[in-house]
């Protein structure tokens, strides 16, 4: 049950990430872990954000535009009423980050409750 579960959420930010940036994420693991939810996402930049990481000032911009989109996303209470649906849990906080360099980007969201 867990890992179908683990699925779902994968699926569903999957779709969150390409309706709202454009495009989403080539892979993405999703794990829970006691009262976490820990999204590890591979292949999330674009062409042009790949081109534009090659300077520092592209870098800052690109890691920025990320950063305040991302937590644009979940600001979204139907999106968050989303996720929270499929875990049957409230998310306390979320977390995100992303490595340009390695392409990975990471999430954790933060339950009421641990999901079993």
């Amino acid at each position: 049950m867990t890992k179908s579960l683990e699925h779902q959420f994968s699926m569903l930010v999957r779709e969150i990430r390409k309706e709202n940036v454009g495009n989403g994420p080539r892979e993405i693991l999703t794990r829970f872990c006691g009262p976490w939810v820990i999204c590890e996402m591979k292949g999330n930049l674009t062409n042009v954000e790949k081109f534009m990481i090659s300077s520092e000032d592209g870098r800052r911009m690109v890691h920025d535009a990320r950063t305040k989109l991302v937590k644009n996303i979940y600001n979204d209470p139907m999106i968050v009423a989303k996720l929270e649906e499929i875990i049957n849990a409230k998310i306390l906080r979320i977390f995100s980050d992303i490595s340009l360099e390695e392409d990975i980007a990471m999430t954790v969201y933060v339950l009421d409750r641990p999901i079993s």
